[in-house]
Parts: structure tokens; C-alpha cells; sequence
């Protein structure tokens, strides 16, 4: 009996978590998704603690009250900016957990069948490579995120090289660690966690700050597969299904990311692509010719004048938490029946819906957020297209200069507008560390400043 509902109670968590995905594919349903999976892991998480035989709930309860609580209160702390980082080195407790649970699982491996064993063990140890991948990595991923270290990728001389020798040990220490008698595959094991986690460490200290959104969901769809390998280490379905579903959503995420840049994903993995805080050279400004700045009224005169506005939000919306003051704006702008649209590139920000949940938060209406493949084409009938804290994913250079490090990579046809306005605090490049000519052409005008300041003018004077 007990055996019985806990099957139907990890079905119904099953069927939860894929409502979930489903619902979070749209921003409509988005809310809903989210507690469709919420309620989900709640009875997974019940119906696992039912399952137990003989356990000590007591000890259960002393370690799952405390966690939710430290983690309810962290989160509840985190500002959308940090949600990146967040979700980063929440990723690193997955795999953490992955490794811990491959040891524990090892050493309480004596009861497991001879015919068995082997594929236990290769379970265990794949489980504890990929967690200590993603746990390394994650941690990584947050120190970049979050300005720690820099974001500028590190190329180390042959580094390439290095990968294959690091994963070549690792298949070596596998062999060793399956024909080990008894627990003394303890050493292969421990060498081999300890020689994944350099290589989770290399792997994103080579990829620089334009590749983090797709660093991020690769790591996401790390976690998964940890996650599912400790399913099979735990012989927990439920478990295994849900590391599938996160796994494989991370990868087709990693994929759409990926075709958002032109790039491909061992391109991503390999290139070392993006550099943190390249500037333009006065030289160069004055090769490409003449940058044109306007003030905020200037700007609230130009909108209040038009009658189709395109807003391209970027990291820089999410860095001044802006999005507020301008959801004021635009709700100025369309009582006024100027057509206010949202062009929303795949890779802006630094996590993937990153715009798309700061838009959210801010109460801007899911049916003016568009993506870039849906507005693309209707730059050249807009009045006025406001770039906010955008800087790669508005760069001609993508499309005009072949031999740019952006060169194939789609972008938001900005310029084809009658006007741009581009909202910066200077003329430093993006994370790609390229120039951008479209600071310099005819119908460009710069607006220095902080983005919430600035929108905080506009709104001033638009009133």
C-alpha cells in the first residue's frame, strides 16, 4: 500500500514538473508554471519522506526546516539584478549534493548484487564527475557574475590540450576505479573528483563575459544530469525523470542561446569569446565620426512627438533597476495612443528571460514584449527606437563587417528606425569588447547618464 501511493504521488509530481515547463514557456502562463512546480516538489518531497522505512524523521525535519528557512530568506533578499548569480550557485549545490550523494552511495555499496555491481558503479561514478563539473563550474560562474573575478576569459597556452589530458585521466582513473576490489576505488574516485572540478574551473574561466547567458544555461543542464545521475544512485525515479527534464530543457535552452549569437556550442565552449570593460579610443571615435548627445527633455519631447516607439531594454535596465520608473513612461506614452512596443534580443541580460522577468516585475503588459525574430522588421516604420544598457545586441558590426568578432551574430535592426536614442553611462564596448558604429551614425543621439536616473528625467519632464 504504501509502495502503491508513493508511485501515483511521483507521477503526479512528474506530471507537475512537465506543466511546469510547458507553462513556463509563455509569460502569460509563467506564474502558473511556477507553481505548478512548486506544488510538485512538495509531493515529492512528502511523498519520498513517506517512503522511507524506519526513518528518522526527526533528524529529517532538523535538517530540511533550517534549510528552507536560510533559503526562503536569501532569496527573498536577492534583487532581480542578482538573480544570475542566484540561479549560478544554485547550481553548485546540485552538483555538490551529486557528488555527496556518489560517495555515500559507494561506500554503502556492499549489498548491490555481482551482476550488478558494474553498472552501479558506473552510475556512481559518472554521477560524482558531473556533479563535481557543475559544483566547480557554478562557483565559477558566480564570481563572474557577480564581479568577483573578472570576466575577461582566461586563455591559458594549449588549453585545449589540457582538456583532452584532463578527460583522458579521467576515463583512466574510471578503469581503475570499476576493477578496484572492495572500497579501494575510494582514491580513483576522490582523484577523479578533484581532477573534473579543475576542469569545471577551466572550462568557464575560458569563456568570457558575451558567452555567460549561455554558460548559464549549460550549467543548468548540468545540474540536471547530476541531478538524474543521482536518481540512478539512489534508485529514485522520480528523481531520474526530473534531472531528465531539467537536463534536457537546459541543453535545447543552451541551443536556442547559442543560434541567438550565430555561434555553435563547442564554439561557445572553446572560443574564449568576450571581454569586460573595453573602451573606445578617441581615435577611433574620431575615425568613425561624430557622437551626437541629447538631454532627457529632448528625449521627452522626441516621444511625446511620435507615434511608434520600439524600447530595447539590456543589462544596464537590470543594473539601475529602472525598469519601474520606465514602465511609468510607457504608460504616459500609451494613454497618449503612442504604439510603445518591447524588442527583446535571446541573449540580453545575463541570464536567459532575464528582460523578460524585470519586465514582469514591473507590470509591463506580456502582449507589447516582443521577441527579436517577431519585430525585427518593423524598425524601419518606427519613430523612435530607446536603447537602454544594450550595447552588442544593437551592433551593426554583426552584420556590416565580416571580419568583427560578432560577425554572423543576429541583432536588433535598431538603426533601420527613424531615430535612436542610446542610453549608456559612457562609451565603453559591450561584454563582446567591440566597438559599436551605431553610436556614431546620423540618426543616433547618446543620453549619458545612470539608466534610473535618466528615465527618472524623461519621466520628470514627460509629466
Amino acid at each position: 500500500m504504501r509502495e502503491s501511493l508513493v508511485i501515483i504521488a511521483y507521477i503526479a509530481a512528474g506530471a507537475l514538473f512537465i506543466l511546469s515547463l510547458g507553462g513556463l514557456s509563455q509569460q502569460e502562463t509563467a506564474r502558473r508554471g511556477n507553481w505548478y512546480g512548486i506544488i510538485g516538489m512538495l509531493i515529492a518531497l512528502f511523498a519520498t519522506a513517506f517512503a522511507m522505512k524506519d526513518g528518522n524523521y526527526i533528524l529529517l525535519a532538523a535538517v530540511l526546516i533550517p534549510g528552507a528557512i536560510i533559503g526562503a530568506l536569501l532569496a527573498s533578499r536577492v534583487q532581480m539584478t542578482s538573480m544570475p548569480q542566484l540561479v549560478a550557485i544554485l547550481h553548485s549545490f546540485v552538483g555538490a549534493a551529486a557528488v555527496l550523494v556518489g560517495f555515500g552511495t559507494y561506500l554503502g555499496h556492499h549489498d548491490i548484487k555481482a551482476d550488478e555491481l558494474s553498472i552501479h558503479l558506473v552510475e556512481i561514478f559518472i554521477g560524482v564527475c558531473i556533479g563535481s563539473i557543475t559544483f566547480t563550474g557554478s562557483v565559477i560562474a558566480f564570481a563572474k557574475l557577480q564581479g568577483t573575478i573578472s570576466g575577461k576569459p582566461l586563455l591559458l597556452p594549449g588549453r585545449h590540450i589540457i582538456n583532452i589530458l584532463m578527460l583522458v585521466a579521467t576515463v583512466a582513473l574510471a578503469v581503475w576505479f570499476m576493477r578496484a576490489p572492495g572500497t579501494e576505488g575510494q582514491m580513483p574516485l576522490l582523484i577523479a573528483t578533484i581532477l573534473t572540478g579543475v576542469l569545471g574551473i577551466h572550462f568557464v574561466m575560458a569563456i568570457g563575459g558575451a558567452d555567460m547567458p549561455v554558460v548559464v544555461s549549460m550549467l543548468n543542464s548540468y545540474s540536471g544530469w547530476a541531478a538524474a545521475a543521482a536518481g540512478f544512485m539512489l534508485s529514485n525515479d522520480l528523481l531520474i525523470i526530473t534531472g531528465a527534464l531539467v537536463g534536457s530543457s537546459g541543453a535545447i535552452l543552451s541551443y536556442i542561446m547559442c543560434r541567438g549569437m550565430n555561434r555553435s556550442f563547442f564554439n561557445v565552449m572553446l572560443g574564449g569569446f568576450g571581454t569586460e570593460g573595453g573602451t573606445t579610443s578617441a581615435a577611433a571615435a574620431g575615425e568613425q565620426g561624430e557622437v551626437r548627445s541629447i538631454s532627457a527633455e529632448q528625449t521627452a519631447d522626441l516621444l511625446n512627438n511620435s507615434s511608434k516607439v520600439i524600447i530595447v531594454p539590456g543589462y544596464g535596465l537590470a543594473v539601475a533597476q529602472a525598469q519601474h520608473s520606465l514602465a511609468e513612461v510607457v504608460k504616459i506614452l500609451r494613454e497618449k495612443s503612442i504604439d510603445v512596443r518591447f524588442a527583446i534580443h535571446p541573449v540580453a541580460g545575463r541570464l536567459p528571460g532575464h528582460m523578460n522577468v524585470l519586465l514582469a516585475e514591473a507590470n509591463i503588459p506580456y502582449d507589447i514584449v516582443f521577441e527579436m525574430e517577431e519585430i525585427n522588421d518593423r524598425f524601419p516604420e518606427t519613430d523612435i527606437v530607446m536603447v537602454i544598457g544594450a550595447n552588442d545586441i544593437v551592433n551593426p558590426s554583426a552584420l556590416d563587417d565580416p571580419g568583427s568578432p560578432i560577425a554572423g551574430m543576429p541583432v536588433l535592426h535598431v538603426w533601420e528606425s527613424r531615430d535612436v536614442i542610446v542610453m549608456k553611462r559612457s562609451m565603453a564596448s559591450g561584454y563582446a569588447g567591440v566597438d559599436n558604429p551605431l553610436f556614431f551614425r546620423e540618426n543616433t543621439q547618446m543620453l549619458f547618464g545612470d539608466a534610473k536616473k535618466v528615465v527618472d528625467e524623461i519621466l520628470s519632464a514627460m509629466r
